[in-house]
């Protein structure tokens, strides 16, 4: 459908496929290493992102920068985006309709990337990429092969600023990660 990053950019910058787009500063598409072994894919922009159009760039995209600097990555090795590209408003959860508008600009940034490691940021992130309600207080740091990747839900860096209770559980799931990673580095 996209032949190209450039074409898929261009479609989402103007997209008005749902309401999210009419209250929007900025679309956020998405960012990082186009090779990247690993994706992180979140709910939605909050206030910030959408000032700025990138993502994760607030006080939970600091988090997510130590989180990420804490296994050895950084943004740049990676490539991370939202399951929605606009702000909806409040922060509130992404609506199924706002979801469904987007999910096809978002599989088609995991078609162009071809990560390894898909991980899901928050019970939204991790239900819409899986498709089913996702537990997270059970499942997070587990990965399920689906096709050619790995997906690993884990906490959104938000829910730790608001919840420091998750901290060592996400510490566990990014070493996890982190292990993962050398055992396929090393198959290759």
């Amino acid at each position: 459908m996209y032949d190209s990053i450039k074409t898929l950019y261009e479609t989402v910058m103007g997209c008005t496929a749902c309401r999210l787009s009419q209250q929007r500063r900025n679309v956020v598409f998405g960012e990082g290493n186009l090779h990247a072994d690993v994706m992180f894919i979140g709910e939605g922009p909050g206030a910030r992102e959408d000032e700025q159009g990138r993502p994760f760039v607030g006080p939970a995209g600091k988090l997510l920068d130590q989180m990420l600097a804490g296994i050895g990555l950084q943004r740049a090795d990676v490539y991370i985006a939202n399951v929605v590209k606009c702000r909806p408003p409040n922060n509130r959860d992404p609506q199924e309709d706002e979801r469904a508008a987007c999910i096809g600009y978002l599989r088609a940034q995991v078609a162009f990337v071809k990560p390894k490691v898909i991980v899901c940021l928050g019970r939204i992130a991790a239900g819409v990429i899986l498709g089913r309600d996702v537990k997270m207080m059970k499942e997070h740091g587990v990965c399920t092969k689906v096709k050619n990747f790995y997906i690993m839900p884990t906490f959104h860096p938000a829910a730790l600023l608001h919840n420091p209770d998750y901290a060592e559980d996400a510490k566990k799931d990014f070493q996890e990660l982190k292990k993962k990673l050398e055992e396929w580095n090393v198959a290759q």
